[in-house]
């Protein structure tokens, strides 16, 4: 049996623009659901969700009936363990928070690859490997991960640069919210400063030759984004769809 494609790694290099959800419910009916409606990505958050680390697996199983969609996990944190849980269960593609430095960026892409190149421990009776079927699993599996770090911080933008030159890093993906508070202005994503600073970074990472990726709930802001050559876009977060349902349903009936 080959290793699966990574479709989402391919899309990103191929530079096709690529649209996703967010999932912070955990369980796997949401992400089921999630992943039948039609994005190219679903993102189950371990970050700042209610979502154990165990929860991840049948997250994936469930996503991965539509084959069109490509599954996406962000751990809590670059933290070596947690990427080895993650991959073993059988995620192609880790979205690590916090990422500030090159040094940072290194030390994920060294979490994720086998040795001599990296700490990753190995087990061969896993999901990743499809229980031991993958023929030469641990020689090709990184062919088939994708990385992606998360630029979140005055920091980090100011390494962005070197963060997104770190051999094996794949793309970077930039976070307004916590750039407002690094910022100075926590839970300004709409001030012009965090604005332009987010659209700064996306055209450096353009200019790079790097896939660059945002989360834009706004609809004007995301076609904005799209269009400075932003290669993947996470549209929506089902916990806010819900609310905002919820409050609608709420205002239709006083």
């Amino acid at each position: 049996m080959k290793n699966p494609k990574n479709q989402f790694k391919a899309a990103l290099h191929a530079g096709q623009r690529q649209l996703g959800i967010w999932n912070t419910i955990g369980g796997n009916t949401v992400p089921e659901l999630l992943g039948g409606a039609g994005f190219d990505w679903v993102l189950v958050d371990c970050e700042h969700a209610a979502i154990e680390t165990i929860e991840v697996l049948p997250a994936l199983q469930a996503i991965g009936q539509y084959p069109e969609t490509s599954a996406v996990v962000r751990p809590a944190a670059n933290d070596p363990t947690l990427f080895k849980r993650i991959l073993d269960m059988g995620a192609q593609t880790l979205l690590v928070p916090y990422v500030q430095t090159a040094e940072e960026a290194a030390a994920a892409v060294h979490a994720m690859r086998y040795g001599p190149h990296g700490m990753r421990g190995m087990a061969g009776m896993t999901r990743a490997t499809r229980y031991g079927q993958v023929d030469n699993y641990f020689q090709g599996a990184w062919d088939e991960l994708c990385l992606v770090v998360q630029v979140e911080t005055v920091k980090g933008l100011e390494n962005l640069e070197a963060i997104a030159r770190t051999d094996g890093v794949d793309a970077v993906f930039i976070g307004p919210a916590d750039l407002s508070a690094s910022m100075g202005l926590a839970g300004q994503m709409d001030n012009p400063d965090v604005d332009a600073a987010v659209t700064k970074a996306i055209n450096d990472l353009v200019r790079l030759g790097v896939p660059a990726g945002v989360m834009a709930l706004e609809a004007d802001v995301a076609k904005r984004h799209l269009e400075n050559g932003a290669t993947f876009v996470a549209l929506a977060v089902d916990l806010v769809l819900l609310a905002d349902a919820v409050a609608g349903v709420k205002r239709r009936f006083g």
